[in-house]
């Protein structure tokens, strides 16, 4: 069998790990099943990812794709936002629970980019409606850029339901958007 190398060494790593983490569950995910399953030794993960987390986040920006690399541009500020918390449900929808759960358990042995990453990705947002001037500057605070996406996080860790879009908008027209512009949030 002829040794895999570079992306196709890795594109069998990272399904390896979406597959086991999806059959197993992400308590009994081990890094050896993982090798295995990819037919090459554990040293080959290592070199690569830390610890389980940070892989099984590697297989799941690589089945799901990455917000952090395709940051919405729609022409409007609240469907920008709209569309990077309907990627996040959408990929909570994908992963389930129990990983989600078992991510946040493992938080510490994370890269801190796995938290801070969508703070970029909200600045991009905000820069790109003050220059069509839907808000007044891109001078935010980060806690107010990052409030939605960690409002939803808490809204993820809580239930094991999927989040209603119902509450994808109050996040944006209720929190966000009164708060990046100085108006009032809508009453109702």
């Amino acid at each position: 069998m002829e040794r895999r190398r570079g992306a196709e060494l890795e594109a069998a790593l990272l399904d390896a790990a979406w597959d086991e983490v999806l059959e197993s569950g992400y308590a009994r995910l081990t890094m050896e099943a993982v090798a295995a399953r990819a037919h090459t030794g554990k040293q080959v993960l290592y070199r690569r990812w830390r610890n389980r987390a940070e892989l099984v986040i590697a297989a799941m920006r690589y089945r799901t794709g990455s917000i952090i690399d395709d940051i919405p541009d729609t022409g409007s500020l609240r469907d920008d936002v709209l569309e990077v918390l309907q990627r996040m449900t959408d990929r909570f929808a994908v992963i389930g629970p129990d990983i989600f759960h078992g991510l946040l358990s493992e938080a510490p042995d994370l890269d801190q980019e796995a938290f801070t990453g969508m703070a970029g990705v909200m600045a991009t947002i905000v820069k790109q409606a003050a220059e069509r001037g839907e808000i007044p500057t891109a001078d935010v605070p980060e806690r107010v850029l990052t409030a939605p996406t960690n409002l939803l996080r808490h809204e993820m860790l809580f239930t094991r339901d999927p989040v209603p879009a119902s509450t994808l908008v109050s996040l944006v027209d209720d929190v966000f958007l009164p708060l990046v512009s100085g108006t009032p949030p809508r009453s109702g």
